[in-house]
């Protein structure tokens, strides 16, 4: 394998660390403008999870394959071709006129993102060695996102009150082509020195079965759990189970089955599908709580995200020097449990809901918490992993993390939706019923979360081994049965 070692490490992680920054703002970014992009669009409320969920559906259903693509064909080249999708995605969006233009942009920007993150994270696990000098790049890496997280909410916010919503969507478009531009020049290519096989087969199983998974969930939030919607969930079982099977028999599969005999690495993936679940959802529904039941302005709602984003660079600030003390599964546990308390706060959102005593709290712990969670799990995702299989493990890890955001926003929406509607038959014409109803479905929602991050702390208890990240790097050379 031909590692990856420009003039300077720190250069390319800072080129790295842009393209992150980018994903990351385009996330929180768009969070605050729901609200403004609805009523312009005229999105129906069951409708405007898709713009969340577009993009980490194709984001999560192509990551795997983005993964392998780059451990094959090239990590630069791979990186490049995903911002550019990326880039060509924000464009197309901010110039949508429907709701159904703008989710399909939406989902572009998701396969781009497929693309490049991998890429960029793999570059990053095979430039630095596995260790405190990994850690402290990972770190950096967290620090990034969170600041991308901070300047997104108040850009969002900023950007939608005063040039509109669209102009969120095309931010993106200048710093896309920037970092494009000096992609070749400080970034050489990686790759693993061996015949491109792709595993086409696998690739089309589980990202039409993650599909159809969300859009069953999505059909149960419409119409409730009738025949169509237990025929979808039957199609989506099917596929993935014989993607599973698919992955035991074909020569070059997209995940070899054989990593998850990796305890850690196993948790690490479900301690961050359910995380960012939890989180994910969790900002999704306070933008609207702010919004619609508050009546805060777009650049009010940003304003108010800032401490969230601000304990996030704090907690990435500290996250190797707390690993590197206390442990994965010891900084997982406590940090995830910190989460827990932050999200069980947020549950109790009142109709009348002061930013002091009902938000602030919360949102600070949750900020601090997920970063704290996010660098822990990503040592802990690819320690272990041979370099060549980086791309490979660093999917796997994004993958968890976009598919547990889009499964977990179906699923919590639909039981905030199933709570306010039961809210609004029951007062009646009470005053002030609508924003009553949609409390009520929030605070429930937020308290479905709190049980997500529970499974999660108890997976960092039981399934988390620290002495794997210990063990020599996994390989295995061993020839599988071809699939035809």
């Amino acid at each position: 394998m031909t590692q990856t070692k420009p003039n300077s490490q720190w250069l390319a992680l800072i080129l790295l660390c842009a393209a992150q920054f980018m994903m990351v703002l385009d996330f929180s970014i768009v969070n605050v403008a729901l609200s403004a992009i609805q009523k312009d669009l005229g999105f129906l409320p069951q409708n405007l999870q898709w713009l969340v969920t577009a993009y980490g559906l194709t984001c999560g259903g192509f990551l795997l394959l983005g993964g392998k693509s780059a451990d094959l064909f090239g990590r630069r080249r791979v990186f490049m071709a995903g911002l550019g999708l990326f880039t060509l995605g924000s464009l197309c969006g901010s110039f949508a006129q429907t709701e159904w233009v703008l989710i399909a942009a939406r989902a572009v920007q998701g396969l781009g993102a497929a693309l490049f993150s991998p890429a960029a994270l793999s570059i990053l696990t095979t430039n630095f060695a596995e260790g405190r000098e990994r850690n402290r790049a990972l770190s950096i890496w967290g620090a990034v996102a969170a600041s991308g997280f901070a300047a997104g909410v108040l850009l969002g916010g900023i950007l939608t009150d005063t040039l509109g919503w669209r102009s969120v969507m095309f931010i993106n478009v200048p710093l896309g082509l920037l970092t494009l531009v000096l992609t070749p020049f400080l970034l050489q290519e990686s790759r693993v020195q061996s015949a491109p096989q792709i595993d086409w087969w696998g690739a089309v199983t589980v990202t039409s079965g993650l599909m159809t998974l969300v859009l069953a969930l999505q059909q149960a939030n419409e119409t409730g759990w009738g025949a169509q919607t237990f025929i979808l969930f039957s199609i989506a079982l099917v596929l993935l189970a014989l993607f599973v099977w698919i992955e035991a028999h074909v020569r070059s599969p997209l995940i070899p089955l054989r990593v998850f005999r990796l305890r850690t690495l196993t948790g690490a993936n479900l301690i961050g599908l359910l995380m960012y679940a939890a989180i994910g959802s969790t900002i999704f529904i306070l933008t609207l709580y702010m919004q619609q039941v508050l009546n805060y302005t777009a650049l009010q709602t940003g304003l108010a995200f800032l401490p969230h984003g601000i304990a996030a660079i704090v907690a990435a600030a500290i996250a190797t020097s707390a690993v590197t003390r206390f442990g994965i599964k010891n900084t997982l546990i406590s940090s995830i449990t910190l989460g827990i308390l932050g999200l069980q706060h947020l549950s109790r959102i009142p109709v009348q809901g002061d930013f002091i005593r009902d938000l602030l709290p919360g949102m600070t712990i949750t900020g601090f918490s997920i970063v704290l969670v996010q660098v822990a799990v990503t040592i802990a995702a690819t320690a272990g992993i041979d370099d060549r299989e980086q791309g490979m493990a660093s999917g796997l890890l994004t993958t968890s993390q976009e598919i547990g955001a889009a499964l977990g926003l179906a699923i919590i929406v639909a039981i905030s939706t199933a709570r306010t509607q039961a809210v609004m038959a029951q007062l009646g014409g009470a005053t002030d019923v609508h924003k009553m109803a949609l409390t009520a479905g929030f605070g429930a929602g937020l308290g479905a979360t709190v049980w997500l991050a529970i499974v999660a702390v108890l997976v960092a208890l039981f399934v988390i081994d620290e002495a794997e990240c210990r063990k020599p790097k996994v390989r295995d050379n061993t020839t599988r049965r071809k699939f035809t």
